[in-house]
């Protein structure tokens, strides 16, 4: 074996001389293409996974990974990942008993952990997992079990509210929101999860009684003892605020890396702009999504625009539009895209969405609802993305508030095979948290962009007459933000 120093880097050589990359910074690969790219994987009442309660270990297991296998082969770089559908849990918790969508009873232990076994996976892949929760439903209706004893319906009857054949926890008692926090929190502290989203659920969407009038919200009592000096709409709101606020807060003093982000329904008020019709969001369930981008309350907003683009009362462009407007502190705008509803729809009306979402200044992803559209290929949306949208790679992207800091370059090595190929490989700046690295290959002129998982550190250059003739290597953070590239070429 040969030893050689080309450019400060390591060349290990074996038998005949191996091809020669050495350090240059007279090539400049194309930046990575950033972009989030992301589904919902939906456990209440078993909409996307597990397919029923009941399966074994073995089987939950065999269908997440699929999911997530799935959802790497398309180029996805998230999973928003349904951890608490009902003031329960698919991961071990003390606060909260497991949850029937597993078994099939409630506070029965699956035996493992899909939490952390979806952390893992999605790490491995190359994907960021967000833990998704909703804050306030307590039981949804037609529950298939008895309530644990260790549900909060049983331990703290007082905070919760009957309403529409559903059970809340009424957002205007202090307990009930303390709760809610200490859950998501206690989830912050104990996983590795990339992000902590919640849904639209916050005050419930309205039902209506066997009469079939409008029924009101079940809080008298908390508002008699605290909405003193408020109408009850304020009131409310300010409940709600108050909930957002903390959450974004606390975060960040455990992990500042760690994306907060909310899924606001996709109006905020009827007339926003002038064109919409449709549910208020701001006086029915109490979300003023608005003033949390207007404050930086979160890290992401992903408003759910399911609406066609040529809709008259509920345009997508208008809606999304009008969101960008709003995002004074420039935080990520991500809308939801109803591709579910490819059928009746055609896939092309989510293609549209993706390429408008591109357009729109500001507008730096979308999320698809739900992660069974891309797993069936629901109108053939999966592959119509594959073949025209997402035929690169692209990288989460940055979020420059939470670490402005890019990592520096990795120190690479190179080394030939035994079968006459060449293997690269790199370890990371000294004092650098990695989460992914960005490869970047040029060949015959073109550059190919590839995306690893952070515990991968080595990459096969072919040896078969068409390895690249440049290579550059990047690291990138928990923030997204990527370094500088370290450049090699041919001699």
């Amino acid at each position: 074996m040969r030893v050689k120093l080309w450019g400060g880097f390591l060349l290990l050589a074996t038998g005949a001389l191996a091809a020669q990359y050495s350090a240059t910074d007279r090539i400049t690969p194309p930046p990575p293409t950033q972009e989030f790219r992301a589904a919902w994987i939906a456990t209440v009442n078993n909409i996307d996974w597990p397919s029923k309660p009941g399966l074994t270990a073995a089987q939950q297991k065999q269908e997440l990974r699929a999911i997530i296998e799935r959802a790497a082969g398309l180029k996805l770089n998230a999973l928003i990942f349904q951890v608490r559908p009902s003031c329960d849990a698919l991961y071990e918790s003390a606060l909260e008993p497991w949850s029937e969508y597993l078994t099939g009873k409630m506070g029965q232990s699956p035996g493992w952990d899909p939490l952390a076994f979806a952390i893992e996976e999605s790490h491995q892949h190359g994907l960021e997992l967000h833990a998704w929760f909703n804050p306030y439903r307590a039981r949804f209706k037609g529950s298939k079990s008895e309530a644990s004893v260790r549900h909060i319906t049983r331990t703290q009857p007082g905070l919760v509210r009957t309403y529409g054949g559903y059970q809340w926890l009424d957002p205007g008692e202090p307990a009930a929101a303390a709760h809610t926090l200490a859950v998501m929190l206690d989830v912050v502290r104990r996983y590795d999860i990339d992000g902590l989203h919640m849904d639209d659920y916050f005050y419930p969407y309205k039902e209506k009684d066997v009469r079939g009038q409008w029924m009101e919200f079940p809080d008298d009592l908390s508002w008699r003892a605290r909405g003193a000096g408020q109408t009850r709409g304020d009131w409310r709101r300010s409940n709600i605020n108050g909930l957002v606020e903390r959450l974004y807060t606390e975060t960040k003093k455990l992990k500042p890396a760690v994306k907060v982000g909310i899924s606001p329904f996709g109006i905020w008020r009827p007339g926003h702009p002038p064109s919409v019709k449709g549910l208020d969001a701001y006086d029915t369930l109490y979300a003023d999504a608005r003033l949390w981008l207007q404050r930086g309350w979160l890290d992401y907003c992903a408003p759910q625009l399911y609406w066609q683009v040529d809709a008259p009362a509920q345009s997508f462009p208008q809606l999304l539009h009008w969101w960008a407007s709003e995002n004074k502190k420039q935080r990520h705008l991500w809308p939801g895209l109803n591709s579910a509803k490819v059928d009746p729809w055609k896939a092309d009306e989510i293609t549209r969405q993706v390429d408008l979402a591109r357009k729109e200044p500001g507008v730096t992803g979308h999320i698809h609802w739900n992660v069974s559209a891309l797993m069936k290929d629901r109108g053939g949306l999966a592959t119509e993305l594959a073949r025209l949208a997402y035929r690169e790679p692209a990288l989460v992207p940055a979020s420059p508030w939470m670490d402005p800091k890019p990592p520096g370059k990795p120190a690479v090595t190179f080394a030939r095979t035994p079968a006459g190929g060449i293997t690269m490989h790199w370890r990371p700046a000294p004092g650098d948290d990695v989460a992914r690295w960005v490869l970047q290959r040029r060949t015959q002129g073109r550059w190919e962009t590839l995306v690893l998982p952070k515990g991968r550190q080595e990459h096969s250059l072919r040896g078969d007459g068409h390895a690249p003739d440049a290579v550059a290597l990047r690291a990138v953070n928990r923030a997204s933000t990527p370094g500088a590239p370290a450049v090699f070429a041919t001699r």
